[in-house]
């Protein structure tokens, strides 16, 4: 169904829905803000309720991104169905479209509440656009999209209703509404067209730096909060104390998951990111064709759009280095090497102290 032209548009974002964490009982704080009891899936339902009762009219919601959060999903398949590695066991399956597809449903069906209050609003003749963000990378692929669809159980001439768009959508022919995350150099998916690469002899999708680091790193960090800030940027009497009182019990060699998650994030960012897209000549001008028509606007304009995009911090290594904190480490490094060069040549001349070791360090 096409709506009239001046109808109402609803944007909102960054929902983050994940699959549920389980409750343990002997750490209780462990990924407390993924637990059921901080869902927001019935103020979702009160707040599309709410809309709808007050408007007389078509609505359109612009789910502008970060609506799930594919990322954060620590659910498991049975492994006669889909394989994966030790490693997706311990923080999250890859993003190939069987796995993107096992995750989405993980996910909706821990949010019935949710995908059955989307479903109510669009069979009152209302419309959903999701613009896909950073960490719903993986909306790209078909399945994912069809399952979300069949999971909402709508009569065939309601499922138009439903539209998919790749980084962004113009609403009333005036309106340019995108996630933003494009403009990121570590959030920015390199191709948005494209955004498939072959590793491995496996088809996946591409991810942007941000998620990859919030596989790897944040997923193993389960009492901090990734939608917080404040979980992040202390002082660094802050990081000591959180870390005394919290983490000391729980998660003694967090430096450890820190090092290793981050050279891990540093190692495939970089190994994906000089991946060559792949891509169908035969059918690009196409596929551009239908891009364009679900976001509304014309081929020329999706084009120029997609020249604004930023350039990918991979091709600045050090820079991910920096946002990785891996520049610290190496500093450090470095000045361990040469606190021992110092410690290890005055002691050749002179028997000293293992103490003087730490003067320069």
């Amino acid at each position: 169904m096409k709506l009239d032209k001046n109808i109402h548009t609803i944007v909102m974002s960054d929902l983050h829905l994940s699959d549920a964490e389980p409750v343990i009982q002997d750490n209780p704080l462990w990924k407390k803000f993924r637990q059921k009891q901080h869902f927001i899936d019935k103020d979702f339902e009160k707040f599309l309720v709410a809309f709808d009762t007050k408007i007389n009219a078509p609505i359109e919601l612009v789910l502008n991104g970060d609506i799930f959060d594919f990322d954060s999903v620590m659910s498991l398949p049975n492994e006669n169905e889909i394989k994966y590695s030790s490693h997706e066991k311990k923080r999250g399956l890859g993003s190939s479209e069987k796995k993107s597809t096992f995750k989405i449903q993980k996910i909706l069906e821990d949010h019935k509440l949710w995908i059955d209050a989307l479903t109510s609003f669009l069979k009152k003749g209302n419309k959903v656009i999701f613009v896909i963000g950073n960490h719903d990378v993986e909306l790209h692929w078909p399945k994912v999209q069809k399952t979300i669809i069949s999971m909402m159980n709508l009569p065939l001439e309601l499922e138009r209703n439903v539209v998919f768009c790749e980084w962004f959508y113009i609403s009333n022919n005036d309106t340019l509404i995108e996630h933003g995350n494009q403009y990121d150099p570590y959030c920015v998916c390199i191709d948005p067209v494209n955004p498939t690469v072959l590793n491995r002899k496996s088809e996946i999708i591409r991810l942007p730096f941000g998620n990859l680091a919030n596989k790897y790193l944040v997923n193993g960090m389960g009492l901090k909060n990734p939608h917080d800030d404040s979980a992040f940027i202390m002082s660094a009497m802050g990081f000591v104390r959180f870390f005394l009182k919290y983490e000391l019990k729980v998660q003694p060699f967090l430096f450890w998951t820190w090092l290793t998650g981050a050279i891990r994030t540093l190692f495939v960012y970089t190994k994906q990111s000089w991946l060559p897209s792949l891509r169908d000549p035969l059918t690009l001008e196409l596929k551009i064709e239908k891009m364009a028509k679900k976001a509304q606007t014309s081929v020329r304009n999706l084009r120029i759009a997609r020249e604004f995009h930023a350039h990918p911090a991979a091709f600045k290594p050090f820079t991910v280095l920096r946002e990785l904190w891996l520049d610290r480490a190496l500093f450090l490094l470095l000045i361990f090497g040469g606190s021992f060069q110092f410690f290890s040549t005055t002691n050749l001349i002179v028997d000293v102290s293992f103490w003087w070791f730490f003067i320069p360090f």
